[in-house]
């Protein structure tokens, strides 16, 4: 079982190709904060990338570099740090990103080309990635593993000579781009300890997890998972919540939830049905603990998630 393919599935993670900046000489724009998370993948020249809340911090990107910002701050783009001729009307550029359109910035021809994605998943699902990554992750064009560059010039192709279905092509692309940037960035980590990702640093709890994932309505205790492993109730639980920082049953209750939310927007099965799915034989037992999760019962979640239009987490 693949874990973070099944976490990113289920909270909904979808990437969407936004503004094109073509640009040369002197130049730099100024992003406002967002509530998705943004990505660069810079195809051709250089640029430097300025966050607004620091002192400031500023970071050289090079062709072939993906940078990503997961909260979305304030920032600035330039040629250099803190120098260049700012935008006129920030709320343009604002329409910009958002209407995916191409901004020319600077002298021309255009030396730099870069491609804003955003990302954005099901904020009512607890089980998430993106907020467990750094407020910057910068992986550059020759640390990635094999294919990730390919992918950014990939990217830079279709952006450069259109083609049939080209959105459609960029849509896919920017979601296999988000994987390989979580795979280039892993291994430069000492651990992510206390978060979901802590379980890639810990063998036994990865396994705990897939019996989790796999099989979410059997009836678990810690002492059968642990049954199940071939290790001790005592030894499980301390390795399993100092790599994620919860219990494996409060994980299993968390992941459960989580699994029924999407059933529930995604299907007319009735919550009988779902709660069975994910592990309750007691239909208030569930509502109860759908509740405590979710803030309001099975039945209104449902009724709300639908009234908003919200899409299925699941293709």
């Amino acid at each position: 079982m693949d874990l973070v393919a099944d976490v990113l599935e289920i909270s909904g993670v979808r990437g969407t190709v936004g503004a094109c900046l073509e640009a040369g000489g002197s130049w730099s724009v100024p992003v406002a904060g967002c509530s998705t998370a943004v990505l660069y993948a810079v195809t051709a020249g250089s640029a430097w990338l300025g966050l607004e809340d620091s002192s400031p911090q500023w970071l050289e990107l090079a062709a072939g570099d993906v940078v990503l910002m997961p909260g979305g701050p304030s920032h600035v783009l330039g040629s250099a740090p803190g120098t260049g001729t700012p935008v006129a009307d920030p709320a343009v550029v604002a329409r910009a990103f958002e209407a995916g359109e191409v901004i020319r910035l600077g002298a021309q021809p255009a030396r730099t080309r870069i491609l804003t994605i955003s990302y954005d998943c099901d904020h009512t699902v607890r089980t998430q990635i993106l907020g467990t990554l750094p407020s910057v992750v910068h992986i550059r064009g020759d640390q990635g593993e094999a294919g990730f560059d390919d992918t950014v010039r990939m990217l830079g192709r279709e952006l450069s000579h259109p083609r049939l279905a080209g959105r459609a092509v960029l849509n896919s692309l920017v979601d296999v781009l988000l994987v390989q940037l979580v795979r280039a960035w892993l291994p430069t980590q000492s651990g992510q300890r206390g978060t979901w990702l802590g379980v890639l640093g810990d063998p036994l709890v990865h396994s705990a997890m897939e019996h989790l994932h796999a099989e979410p309505a059997r009836p678990w205790t810690t002492t059968r998972l642990a049954f199940a492993l071939d290790v001790s109730r005592a030894t499980l639980s301390r390795r399993f919540s100092a790599a994620i920082g919860q219990s494996p049953a409060a994980y299993l209750t968390q992941w459960r939830m989580d699994l029924a939310a999407v059933r529930l927007r995604r299907t007319q099965d009735p919550v009988e049905s779902v709660a069975a799915a994910v592990g309750y034989l007691s239909v208030p037992a569930f509502s109860r603990a759908f509740a405590r999760s979710h803030g309001v019962t099975p039945g209104r979640y449902r009724t709300a998630a639908r009234d908003d239009g919200r899409p299925s987490a699941i293709p």
